[in-house]
C-alpha cells in the first residue's frame, strides 16, 4: 500500500512474483508431476542355434581317411558300400557327426590330418615295389616325416631324380593324375649326344606319341653347359613321357631331374632331403 492508503497496482499482463526468490514455500510449477512410466521387462534373448561346424560331408570324411578321392567316394556311397553307425547311407551330402562310426567297403575309417611332404629324390629309389636289391622305395626317405599313410604324387623310376611330392590327400593325388594338367613341371634332361638345333625346334612345336599330340611349353639348351643338357617345360607329371620325347628323335636319355613341380622348386632342399609344404604352397597346389 502507498503512504496515502491506496493499493499498489500491478501492470496489466505482468505475472506476480514471489517476494523472495529463496522462499521455498513458493510453488515451482503449476503443472502436476508426470507419472513415471512403468518399464516392461525385456524379453529373454533367444539362444542362437549351434552351428554344425564339427560335422563333415561323408565323401570328404572318406577322402580324409585316405581311402579314395571324394569323386570315387560318391560312387561307393551310391552303391551302398558305405555304412554310418551300421546303417547303409546312399544320400549325397550326408554329414558325419563327431562320434559316428563310418564303415567303408568293410573297413572302419579314421580320418586324419592332411600332410604334404616334398622330397628331392636321389637315384636308386623308386615309387614302384619291384624286388630288386638295387632299388629301394622312396617311402623310406620320408618315413620320419609323419605317421600318416603317404602316397607319392606320380611315379618315378630309380634313375629319375628331383622333386617328388607325397601326401595323404587323395583329391590332390587324383588331380595331378589327370591328363589335362594346367600346372608346369620343368625337367633337366641329360642326353648321350648333343641335341641338334633342328630337333630342338621340332620338339618345341609339339610331339606325337602313341597317336596323342603332346604340346611342349618350352625347351632350350642349358646356358653354360654342353648341348647334351636340355631344359624342357611341360604340363605332364609323367616322367616316362619326358624320356619318350627324346627317344622319338633317336636320343638316349641318361638322366632326368625334375627341378620344378607346379610352382615348387628345389631351393634350399639338398638331394635326399625333404620338407613340409607351407599353408600357402598347399593353397597354390589346389588352385593350379
Amino acid at each position: 500500500m502507498k503512504k496515502d492508503g491506496s493499493k499498489k497496482s500491478t501492470p496489466r499482463g505482468a505475472k506476480p512474483t514471489a517476494k523472495n526468490a529463496s522462499d521455498k514455500s513458493a510453488p515451482r510449477s503449476s503443472k502436476p508431476p508426470m507419472p513415471k512410466r512403468s518399464q516392461k521387462p525385456k524379453p529373454a534373448a533367444t539362444p542362437k542355434p549351434k552351428m554344425d561346424s564339427d560335422n563333415i560331408r561323408l565323401n570328404k570324411y572318406i577322402a580324409n581317411s585316405g581311402a579314395c578321392s571324394r569323386r570315387d567316394a560318391d560312387i561307393y556311397i551310391q552303391s551302398g558300400a558305405v555304412k554310418v553307425n551300421g546303417v547303409p547311407v546312399t544320400e549325397m551330402g550326408y554329414k558325419v557327426k563327431p562320434g559316428d562310426i563310418v564303415n567303408f567297403d568293410g573297413q572302419v575309417l579314421t580320418p586324419g590330418k592332411k600332410e604334404y611332404v616334398l622330397l628331392n629324390k636321389p637315384k636308386n629309389f623308386t615309387t614302384a615295389g619291384e624286388d630288386d636289391a638295387d632299388m629301394r622305395n622312396v617311402l623310406e626317405l620320408v618315413r620320419a616325416a609323419t605317421t600318416a599313410k603317404l602316397k607319392p604324387v606320380g611315379r618315378m623310376d630309380k634313375n629319375t631324380t628331383g622333386l617328388l611330392l607325397f601326401t595323404n590327400d587323395n583329391d590332390l593325388i587324383t588331380k595331378f593324375a589327370q591328363p589335362n594338367q594346367k600346372s608346369f613341371k620343368i625337367y633337366q634332361v641329360s642326353l648321350d649326344k648333343n641335341l641338334k638345333f633342328e630337333d630342338l625346334e621340332k620338339i618345341s612345336g609339339g610331339v606325337t606319341l602313341d597317336e596323342h599330340r603332346l604340346f611342349v611349353d618350352e625347351i632350350s639348351y642349358i646356358e653354360g653347359q654342353a648341348k647334351t643338357e636340355i631344359g624342357i617345360k611341360l604340363r605332364t607329371a609323367n616322367v616316362k613321357v619326358v624320356r619318350a620325347i627324346f627317344e622319338a628323335f633317336k636320343y638316349n636319355v641318361l638322366k632326368v631331374d625334375r627341378v620344378a613341380f607346379a610352382g615348387l622348386t628345389k631351393k634350399n632342399l639338398p638331394r635326399g632331403n625333404w620338407r613340409y609344404l607351407t599353408d600357402q604352397e598347399v593353397i597354390n597346389l589346389r588352385n593350379v
